[in-house]
């Protein structure tokens, strides 16, 4: 009986890795520990301001058949013009958004 043995890429590799070690000067005896880089570089998160749009009214009633409720409504995340992307702040968390061409609007 003939039989193969299957390996995947990544063991593969680590057995591979192994054998070339074999021999060398390399200290296997204490794991080697590679420190995180820290990052200094932080970001804020940018924060649009709320414009309502000339299908917010739309969208809003879009959002309660999807069962989206919401205080603040619906807020224009584009320019105004004949295509724009409302997103609005569902009460339970969720985030309802919405692609509005020349006053149609679906859900994205």
């Amino acid at each position: 009986m003939n039989r193969a043995l299957l390996l995947s890429a990544p063991s593969l590799a680590a057995l591979l890795a192994g054998c070339s070690v074999f021999g060398s000067s390399i200290d296997l005896s204490a794991p080697a520990v590679v420190a995180p880089a820290a990052s200094t570089d932080v970001t804020a998160i940018q924060r649009t301001p709320f414009k309502v749009g000339e299908s917010s009214h739309t969208v809003e009633k879009l959002a309660k058949a999807q069962a989206c409720n919401s205080t603040q409504g619906a807020g224009l995340v584009t320019e105004p013009g004949p295509i724009e992307v409302y997103r609005m702040q569902c009460q339970n968390g969720q985030v309802f958004m919405a692609r509005c061409e020349l006053r149609q609007c679906k859900k994205m």
